[in-house]
């Protein structure tokens, strides 16, 4: 059985609903976080491989299905699937999966892979917002990855490569049941020259960024960390700056969520709330991130982007400022500002809204953590 069963009369109502408006009888997911999403296990062997080894479908007849091979079959009905799903084999050596999944499915249908003659799902705007089963395991998933990232943090050392702490996160994650995409990992002055730091055989020196993005039961939490042992001067200031865009960008989603606005209104804030700490023109040098959940980002903000703003859904801006990164993942919902990738055991900061909030919201970010080290 999958580690947690899905809300199912959710997933349910959601694509009858889907079905009715796209007129269509049956829809299939093969991607693996799609997948995850209906079953609440997976269908991934090769990591590498944007289509998982098994589809779930939903028609009206049926119900709910999984059409795989006879190699996977035994498996993911014992170890992946809750009972309501009912499993159907082709042989291995004789249908791909898409022909496997054309040949059970009710039609007309829909598909997140290349069916033949099936039309294409969008199935993040499926998957947002969160149901309320979906935040209580992303709670979960957010503390651990938080948990981990800050284990590292707190036990590195100037001396260590990139690469060496690179591993250290993956088998943070690992251990608490984590698949990591992404792990970043940016010492001294390379976090200045790039917002993607992938790990190098660079020693650390005198401050690091560790950045990760990591997913449990099809959930993505992505989360940043900065240690400092001979911090720069300047980093205490950018790294405040950078805090208070990600909170102008939190509080420009609640209320875009409320007034029915789109990405593209929270985008703006952001280029506004970059502006007045200081650096109008620090947005260009990298996306400021968006809506989480099943996707590392669901979508991600551009200044016309037009993805509904939904509440309860999970956000992760991660702005930068030359060296200086904010990053969490944060549920929005109508009434309150929830981080999910913080612990009690590293230091924070209270940091304010700037723009058109100006101080209205002040939330808790992490701080820079500053270490001693003697060789």
């Amino acid at each position: 059985m999958p580690t947690a069963t899905p809300p199912l009369n959710d997933r349910r109502a959601r694509l009858d609903a889907y079905l009715d408006d796209a007129r269509l009888d049956a829809v299939w997911f093969a991607r693996p976080n799609s997948f995850t999403w209906l079953t609440g296990g997976s269908n991934v062997v090769d990591r590498e491989g944007p289509v998982g080894v098994a589809a779930a479908g939903y028609d009206r007849e049926q119900g709910l299905r999984v059409v795989t091979d006879t190699i996977e079959a035994p498996r993911l009905r014992d170890e992946e699937l809750p009972d309501a799903f009912a499993v159907e084999a082709a042989d291995w050596y004789t249908d791909s999966l898409a022909d496997a999944v054309a040949d059970h499915s009710m039609t007309p249908a829909a598909a997140d892979f290349d069916v033949p003659g099936f039309a294409s799902v969008d199935a993040s705007s499926l998957r947002q917002p969160l149901a309320d089963a979906d935040i209580d395991r992303y709670r979960a998933v957010g503390a651990d990855a938080a948990a981990a990232i800050e284990a590292v943090g707190r036990s590195i050392t100037p001396a260590d490569t990139e690469r060496e702490v690179a591993t250290d996160l993956r088998a943070e994650l690992e251990t608490r049941g984590l698949v990591a995409p992404v792990v970043l990992v940016g010492g001294d002055e390379r976090p200045q020259s790039y917002r993607h730091y992938t790990p190098t055989d660079t020693e650390i020196g005198d401050y690091a960024l560790l950045s990760v993005t990591a997913h449990r039961g099809g959930l993505y939490a992505s989360a940043t960390r900065t240690v400092a042992f001979d911090a720069p001067d300047w980093l205490a200031d950018r790294h405040r700056a950078a805090v208070r865009v990600e909170v102008s960008a939190l509080a420009a989603t609640q209320q875009a969520a409320a007034a029915g606005d789109d990405a593209g209104r929270v985008f703006g804030a952001i280029q506004d709330a970059y502006a007045a700490v200081g650096w109008p023109d620090e947005w260009t040098n990298h996306h400021q991130g968006g809506a989480a959940g099943f996707a590392g980002r669901e979508w991600i903000a551009t200044p016309d982007h037009d993805a509904h703003v939904f509440t309860p859904m999970a956000y992760a801006w991660n702005p930068t400022v030359q060296g200086a990164k904010s990053e969490g993942t944060v549920l929005v919902t109508d009434d309150a500002i929830d981080p999910l990738t913080m612990t009690d055991e590293w230091p924070t900061v209270e940091a304010a809204a700037v723009g058109e909030f100006d101080d209205d919201i002040t939330l808790r970010r992490p701080a820079v953590l500053h270490r001693e080290y003697k060789s």
